[in-house]
């Protein structure tokens, strides 16, 4: 369930599962069929692609406090059916095991249901909910100093508001098939009794102590289509003809960029230094850029940013770990879902700073990026932590702890 960034890290693991003679199917948004085939993955599909688009046009999906409440009854609600029939199709008992995101809670009711092992895999710490080092959202007012009962009643209220939103879908879908109904979503039930991975490594979220106790991190899954689609001849030629340019990305799902695109270009305009402006929405665009400013709809974050100055994003996961590997200042706008989390990551790391939508302005945007490209110790933070990555090792142990999941008793 989600965007390019949500799907990718599975088509990853999955080449890695296949590498490793297990056959493999992702089962997805019809959306990202040519993608899933591309990485020669076998394919299911959840929904229509323009059902994809729709959601993604929904500009609640970006809203700080109503973007949740938006995938649960604009995608999440909708998946239940067909990915039950998916896993009813695919299963062949004692061998089939599921690897599932944190909003593909339809694989809980078949892992429910058919008995099949369900590996949950969230992508980032902010999944994690805890009353000790906490994730940071949109809307939650608790400070990360308050003390551990404040921030208990706070998960306490958030836990009533995300049951509101989910359950009444869930829990009907669910008494069809003669389950249990669910409770506590995002405390309890969205984490797998059979196993947890955090596709993260324990630098960036460290465990807590109230985390799931069937937890365990491996690191970074860092796939990017790269195999597969190669970055253009234009843009890489534009490249070396010049100075590494800032990167600018809302993110791939984001269709309403406007602002963000046109703040860009004019800080580029008062900074005098060439920028990419990243999107496969070209309509949010500005039609006239400044000089050394250019447009392009993908390229693989991998071969890109090593070669950029900074990277001006909406602070996703699957971003965020492309700039730290690339050794990239960061400098993020945040607006909904992990990304506040994940800023203050970045800033525990000395690798960048962030402001949210309202105070993303040109002058802002043109300070922080000379600030924080002319700071010896972000250049110095961004190349140790570029040092600590181990995408190999990460992904093998990945490998080995979906391949060993189990059902358990709980």
């Amino acid at each position: 369930m989600g965007s390019h960034g949500d799907v990718h890290p599975f088509l990853g693991l999955g080449r890695a599962l296949q590498a490793r003679n297990h056959e493999v199917f992702i089962i997805t948004s019809a959306y990202f069929e040519t993608a899933v085939r591309a990485a020669g993955l076998e394919f299911r599909p959840v929904g229509t692609a323009d059902d994809y688009v729709r959601v993604t046009k929904d500009p609640n999906l970006w809203h700080p406090t109503r973007a949740f409440e938006t995938l649960v009854e604009k995608a999440v609600n909708h998946s239940y059916e067909p990915v039950m029939q998916h896993a009813a199709d695919l299963n062949k008992p004692g061998e089939t095991v599921m690897a599932a995101g944190s909003l593909a809670w339809a694989t809980r009711n078949a892992r429910d249901k058919l008995g099949i092992p369900l590996a949950t895999i969230h992508l980032a710490p902010s999944l994690f909910i805890s009353s000790y080092h906490m994730p940071l959202f949109h809307g939650a007012p608790v400070p990360q100093w308050a003390p551990r009962w404040l921030k208990e009643l706070q998960w306490k209220i958030a836990t009533r508001v995300s049951d509101k939103a989910v359950l009444p879908g869930l829990n009907r879908f669910r008494r069809e098939l003669g389950l249990a109904p669910a409770k506590r979503i995002i405390r309890q039930w969205w984490h797998s009794p059979d196993r947890v991975l955090g596709l993260f490594p324990d630098w960036f979220g460290p465990p807590q102590p109230d985390w799931p106790p069937q937890t365990q991190l491996t690191g970074f899954p860092m796939f990017d289509e790269r195999e597969a689609r190669r970055m253009p001849d234009e843009l890489s030629e534009w490249l070396g003809q010049g100075e590494p340019p800032v990167v600018f990305t809302p993110g791939s799902a984001m269709a309403h960029g406007h602002r963000f695109f046109a703040q860009a270009a004019e800080a580029m305009k008062l900074l005098g230094r060439r920028g990419l402006l990243m999107t496969q929405y070209p309509e949010t665009v500005p039609r006239q850029l400044p000089q050394g400013v250019r447009h392009f709809e993908w390229a693989p974050f991998s071969e890109l940013l090593p070669r950029a100055a900074a990277l001006v994003y909406h602070g996703g996961v699957g971003t965020c770990a492309q700039a730290l590997r690339a050794g990239t200042p960061h400098l993020v706008m945040h607006m909904a879902h992990d990304q506040l989390d994940n800023l203050s990551r970045v800033r525990d790391l000395g690798v960048g700073a962030g402001v949210p939508p309202k105070r993303f302005k040109a002058r802002w945007i043109a300070d922080r990026l000379q600030a924080l490209t002319g700071d010896p110790s972000v250049k110095q933070g961004c190349t140790e932590v570029a040092a600590r990555f181990d995408v190999q090792g990460w992904m093998r142990k990945t490998c080995e702890l979906v391949e060993t999941t189990s059902l358990s008793e709980k």
